[in-house]
């Protein structure tokens, strides 16, 4: 009984948390934070963190690490706008969005299968790996753009993280449609349901966490570890990819100096929603959870006047907190 309510706590922890963060910026934001246009700017803003996560979910469950998926993201990006340049100088087709999105997706997804080799196949420590590769795709992406922003010529790839026109009245407040998000919100949420089944309730997930638990078990058990740590960072890969379309697609543009401390952002939503860097725990919506309250903590920070210092302590001082408590609940388990 015990475990069992140590376990409901820890799954609804995340949603304590993110409550008690809205709470305090519903007083400190005001009627600016309250709004029901800022909820949707602030689903918007945790969409580029909340995909990412889906696949740094897996990797930490592996007991794994990839400090390389904010180098990823400006790697895909400059991919998507690099092929948007360069075929729609005479004008965007349909298709050519769709094939430019894939092939960020592509590039992003050989660049997780490289650190699963590397990983897993090499048997390298996964911090090591993920530093350097850190570094040669941030110079493979400074490369693509030669040092610049890539512009790219409008597309609908825009519309996936447009909220609709909402108007300002004079007293200051917002009015639009409700119900009007953005389309990357939806996706997120699609993404984050698939992922959930997908751990829950299939092998590949039951093998994620018993890789993590415990390694040598797993092999015993007749578990392919190698093969399987491949295929968690080719999906955290995957996943970054998508995140680097909704990057431009709130850009429209390829940057290859941006996404820099993304990583932080995302393993911190990752631990925020329940992972342990211990291995065999995690939540995909407990971290999807965790972006939201991100997205949401530099949303009141900023409505509030709180300088991006601030936030950076606070981000930081509640990481260390989570870590600590699970760290704490280890301790005690053991």
């Amino acid at each position: 009984m015990n475990r069992k309510l140590i376990q409901s706590a820890r799954a609804l922890g995340p949603v304590v948390g993110i409550l008690l963060v809205y709470c305090i910026f519903a007083i400190l934001g005001g009627e600016s934070f309250r709004s029901m246009y800022n909820g949707k700017t602030i689903l918007q803003q945790s969409v580029v963190i909340g995909i990412a996560a889906l696949g740094m979910t897996l990797v930490i469950i592996s007991r794994g690490i990839d400090l390389s998926v904010g180098s990823m993201l400006a790697l895909g990006s400059c991919i998507v706008a690099l092929v948007l340049r360069r075929w729609g100088a005479d004008g965007v087709s349909v298709q050519l969005p769709l094939l430019a999105a894939l092939a960020g997706m592509a590039a992003c997804s050989l660049c997780g299968l490289a650190n699963g080799v590397l990983t897993s196949l090499m048997a390298i420590v996964p911090f090591i790996v993920t530093l350097g590769t850190m570094q040669i795709f941030r110079g493979v992406a400074k490369e693509l753009a030669d040092q610049t922003a890539i512009n790219a010529p409008g597309n609908w790839l825009q519309n996936l993280m447009k909220i609709e026109r909402a108007v300002q009245t004079a007293d200051g407040t917002w009015q639009g449609v409700w119900y009007s998000i953005a389309p990357g919100v939806v996706i997120m949420l699609v993404l984050t349901a698939v992922m959930w089944v997908v751990l829950r309730h299939t092998v590949f997930g039951r093998y994620v966490y018993g890789v993590g638990s415990n390694e040598h078990t797993a092999r015993l058990c007749g578990i392919n570890v190698r093969i399987h740590r491949l295929w968690v960072y080719a999906l955290c890969g995957l996943f970054t990819g998508i995140a680097s379309v909704m990057q431009f697609a709130a850009l429209n543009l390829g940057d290859s100096t941006g996404g820099v401390a993304f990583e932080l952002d995302v393993i911190a939503a990752v631990v925020i929603g329940g992972g342990s860097f211990e291995g065999g725990e995690g939540s995909i919506v407990g971290s999807v959870i965790g972006a939201i309250m991100i997205a949401m903590l530099r949303n009141g920070c900023n409505l509030a006047g709180v300088e991006n210092s601030v936030q950076n302590i606070l981000i930081g001082a509640l990481i260390v907190s989570v870590a600590g408590i699970d760290r704490l609940r280890q301790a005690r388990s053991a």
